[in-house]
């Protein structure tokens, strides 16, 4: 027996985690699959799951990987710190952030983390030691394109030692019923390779009676969601707002050049149930086009943090316009230094005078704005009780989307030349 394997701490799943996941803890096959609500633990017992196996199995190592490697740092880099201080492991590891890498320092194996904004270093890895087996790929649902899973399918490959096993586990919240997703992992039936389970709110046993209104909430006021976020089941989605888009990677530098073309920004506030919601994009009126290239996507921001995310973003000397629901968070803003923050208008057609404007262009979305992308794609018109399309969007999925609005309301807002004749 190593030394490694002397240290090794047991742990119960049912103490570190709770119910609802024996199946997902125990399945070695090819594809561990898993859509789950929001507070379905699914993020952090994957987290427990890496550290207690990587330390189980000396000569594991993992790759984490997001669509984009920024969403690392705050999503499961900080899931699998938390796990390494819950397992009461973290004098075993090293943590680095720059680049971001976790160490087990007895033998030497570690997490990689990256992002397919750099396809090169996904497929490039090499271990020091042992064999890359083992694949997290959390909010799946932000790769699109199948082609793009498959390049990461093919980087987990070749014999391990026996005992060990390759894994790619897939964390998502299943917003759309047409993502590759469905089909390809759970649309099929007695396949041993796969796992493909839904877990929801409801095995979370530490939730507190505030946690729980929020669900329900959620469930009395806005059902459509609550079929998602609360219960984990497909988005069904029917009737988009906008239809004229595609994600496409593009060089902002270039775009820069197009003659007449304009910058835009918008701002959307948000706090504990919705995001603060930033939107960098470029308008080419004459082409008919709009670029989006950046975007700030946060929940629980006070007016301090998103100055200083906008500042970060390199955005402070830019003409934003601003949700007007809170002119106290504007005036704060500019006070800090976002000097050129406007307000936007609000009238009764606004939303769809906004919506009107943008439909008329085609809309170019570099993938790295992977929530700009989950809203396009989900935000819809709403319905009436006859389940009938009304012409107004529904209240969600409209944060960035509110904030494009804003953003182009200079434009939009132009009055129209009427030729006479």
């Amino acid at each position: 027996m190593t030394t490694k394997q002397k240290n090794s701490k047991k742990i119960s799943l049912k103490k570190a985690v709770g119910k609802g996941y024996n199946r997902f803890w125990h399945f070695k096959g090819r594809y561990r699959v898993v859509k789950g609500s929001r507070a379905s633990k699914k993020s952090k017992t994957t987290a427990l799951w890496y550290i207690h196996n990587m330390m189980k199995h000396p000569e594991a190592n993992t790759l984490v990987v997001r669509k984009t490697y920024r969403t690392l740092k705050d999503s499961c880099f900080t899931e699998l710190k938390w796990a390494i201080n819950r397992l009461g492991v973290s004098h075993k590891w090293d943590v680095k952030q720059s680049p971001l890498e976790m160490t087990y320092k007895p033998t030497g194996q570690k997490i990689y983390f990256r992002g397919l904004d750099d396809p090169l270093k996904v497929t490039s890895i090499t271990v020091d030691w042992g064999f890359l087996c083992w694949m997290w790929i959390e909010e799946a649902y932000e790769i699109l394109n199948e082609d793009d899973f498959n390049i990461l399918d093919e980087s987990i490959r070749g014999e391990v030692s026996p005992g060990l096993f390759k894994q790619i586990t897939l964390t998502f919240n299943p917003w759309n019923e047409h993502h590759w997703m469905k089909k390809r992992f759970f649309d099929v039936e007695n396949d041993s390779d796969i796992l493909a389970i839904t877990t929801d709110y409801r095995i979370n046993e530490w939730l507190d009676e505030a946690d729980l209104r929020v669900f329900e909430r959620m469930k009395r006021d806005n059902p459509r969601r609550y079929q998602v976020a609360g219960l984990g089941n497909w988005g069904i989605v029917d009737g988009l707002v906008y239809e004229n888009w595609e994600e496409l990677e593009f060089d902002l530098e270039e775009i820069k050049k197009i003659a007449k073309i304009q910058s835009a920004f918008g701002l959307d506030y948000g706090y504990t149930n919705d995001p603060s919601a930033f939107f960098a994009g470029m308008i080419d009126v004459e082409g008919k086009t709009i670029y989006v290239f950046d975007e700030m996507y946060k929940y629980g921001l006070s007016n301090e943090k998103i100055y200083k995310n906008i500042v970060d973003m390199g955005y402070r000397k830019e003409t934003i316009r601003a949700e007007n629901a809170e002119p106290k968070s504007n005036d704060r803003l500019k006070y800090l230094g976002l000097s050129r923050i406007k307000s936007a208008k609000k009238g009764r057609d606004s939303v769809n005078n906004g919506i009107d404007f943008i439909q008329d262009y085609k809309i170019i979305i570099h993938p790295r704005c992977v929530n700009f992308l989950t809203e396009i794609s989900n935000y819809t018109w709403d319905v009436n009780k006859a389940g009938k399309k009304i012409n107004k969007p529904i209240d969600d999925f409209n944060h960035l989307m509110d904030a494009m609005r804003y953003a182009f309301e200079p434009f939009s807002s132009k009055p129209k030349i009427e030729i006479l004749g």
